[in-house]
């Protein structure tokens, strides 16, 4: 039962990873937005630029664990063909 609800909670395609990357950018943008309005002026703008690279940061994290995790099934796999 765990594991089905686990299982919810991994990103396992490019495709679910784009999604996630860009509901985290909906927020930060919605964030950034506000703060342009709390702080007029160069620092609204600054905590709004600071929010969009937060969001290109974890995106690129969360493409490039993708990438690490399907390299290695593909090493695990080789090597298991090869015992």
């Amino acid at each position: 039962m765990w594991a089905k609800v686990k299982r919810l909670f991994v990103i396992k395609t490019r495709f679910e990873a784009f999604l996630i990357i860009y509901g985290l950018a909906l927020g930060a943008m919605t964030r950034g937005a506000n703060y342009t309005v709390q702080y007029p002026g160069i620092g609204g703008y600054l905590l709004m630029a600071a929010t969009a690279g937060a969001v290109f940061l974890g995106g690129a994290k969360i493409l490039d664990a993708l990438r690490y995790e399907r390299e290695a099934q593909e090493r695990q796999a080789a090597q298991q063909a090869a015992d």
